[in-house]
């Protein structure tokens, strides 16, 4: 029978705050079982530096990350979200199954490098080029939910509903062709996969809904309703509000904003996450926050679609929730995308350390903590804290970091966040698994040279 794993960090953050000479104990499948102070038993695993909570990357549009970077030459036109969506259509026409696992692994890996420790996998590449289904509706799923395993990053997968091309039902597009299902054929996805791994602690699913402009009414209850019957705690993720044009065009089609035209359609709680969320009026900030329900922030992919800004500081004094996603993938950094974060709100109201409380004046370690939070809720997963009965997953920092350096207590949060480019994540324990050890994964060569031979043959 295997063992538990005992883990010795000299400094580490656990839910009562900074702590010395902490040892936490691992059992077999990966939960944390004890948490001891002031002890270190010889048959420890030391690790040296200083120990945090792994993040949680809530949105990910894995395929994306291998073409980040091919869309920055201006075209002839004003170029927006819609001409960069036409060319990650194209794009995307070429991938197979196989491939998107080789792209996925490499991802996770590179995750896991910057310190995320689960992912919400927000799906909806699921059919063949010429839109028709494979014999196993779910064998895309399958494939990125491998990539998942194969690095060792939890996934909360969100297979992805997506009907419709505009607001009022408008029939899809030619190239929005692989992503089409109604809401039986999704929930009857969501039933396989949720099956089919049940008894696996690294996988958990959840509901995608693509965006109030790509299901109808009907369509978003039936699958809301039917994914609460069968899994009432589960996940449920929508991208909302991102763009002007789709503000405009919901008002056009209902008279109301999307924020405000969901809440009216849908109890929208705790399992909630909505996704960007970026424009918003006061109303709506105050229905966001006191539903419970996450606002899901990607402040780089934001940043590169030219999308705008969350309001992050008056949805904070609502008592709103936040957590962190990559999206796209145009950069793979947890503290960049803390970082940015704060750093768009200082730009936007000329004035420094926005995000700040009466009772936590550390920047830096509002940002984590409350990423750590909301990450945790709207993945559905017992992480975010090192406490018993939560997942082992976590980070150590390399003490020898020349921004670390000298840094105690809080201004550790505020160095990793804010100060240098260097990343300073030395070790990564995930699901109880040493993955990342002394900068490297486990197994990288081998998943690097099947996303090479992978992006061989995509070409965008």
């Amino acid at each position: 029978m295997p063992s538990n794993k005992c883990y010795y960090a000299p400094t580490a953050v656990l839910p009562s705050g900074w702590a010395e000479h902490v040892l936490i104990t691992v059992d077999p499948a990966g939960w944390i079982s004890d948490v001891q102070l002031g002890q270190k038993l010889d048959t420890a695993i030391v690790l040296n530096g200083v120990v945090l909570p792994g993040m949680s990357n809530v949105h990910s549009h894995a395929f994306q990350r291998a073409m980040a970077g091919m869309l920055e030459r201006a075209t002839g036109e004003k170029d927006s979200f819609w001409t960069w969506r036409e060319g990650m259509y194209r794009f995307l026409e070429k991938l197979t199954p196989e491939d998107q696992e080789a792209i996925a692994a490499q991802l996770y890996v590179e995750m896991l490098k910057a310190g995320f420790t689960s992912v919400g996998e927000f799906h909806y590449l699921h059919h063949q080029a010429n839109g028709k289904p494979y014999s196993d509706r779910s064998v895309a799923s399958r494939h990125i939910i491998n990539a998942a395993k194969i690095a060792g990053i939890s996934i909360t997968h969100l297979p992805v509903l997506y009907a419709f091309s505009g607001f009022g039902d408008k029939p899809p597009l030619a190239t929005q062709k692989r992503f089409i299902n109604n809401a039986e054929e999704i929930l009857g996805m969501i039933t396989a996969l949720s099956d089919a791994y049940k008894d696996d602690k690294q996988v958990a699913i959840g509901l995608g809904l693509h965006s109030l402009r790509a299901v109808s009414l009907e369509m978003l209850q039936q699958s809301v309703q039917g994914m609460q019957k069968s899994h009432p705690h589960a996940p449920i993720h929508i991208h909302i509000a991102e763009q002007l044009q789709e503000i405009n065009d919901c008002l056009a089609w209902s008279g109301e904003r999307p924020v405000e035209w969901l809440f009216r359609h849908a109890q929208v709680d705790k399992h909630w996450c909505l996704v960007h969320a970026t424009h918003m009026t006061e109303k709506e900030i105050r229905l966001l926050a006191q539903s419970g329900a996450v606002a899901g922030l990607c402040p780089t992919t934001e940043a590169n679609l030219g999308d705008g800004l969350f309001n992050l500081p008056d949805y904070v004094r609502e008592g709103g929730c936040f957590a962190i996603g990559s999206d796209s993938h145009i950069s793979v950094s947890m503290i960049e995308e803390l970082r940015l974060l704060e750093y768009g709100q200082r730009l936007l109201r000329q004035e420094r350390n926005v995000l700040k409380f009466a009772e936590q004046p550390s920047v830096g370690a509002a940002l984590y903590n409350m990423a750590l939070k909301g990450g945790a809720q709207s993945l559905g997963r017992a992480t975010g804290e090192i406490a018993i009965g939560k997942r082992a997953d976590f980070i150590v920092l390399d003490s020898e970091t020349p921004t670390l350096l000298g840094k105690k207590e809080d201004s550790i949060f505020d160095a990793l966040i804010f100060a240098g480019n260097v990343n300073p994540i030395r070790h990564v324990i995930a699901g109880g698994k040493h993955v990342v050890k002394d900068f490297h994964h486990h197994d990288e060569e081998k998943i690097f040279t099947a996303y090479r031979e992978t992006m061989k043959k995509k070409l965008l």
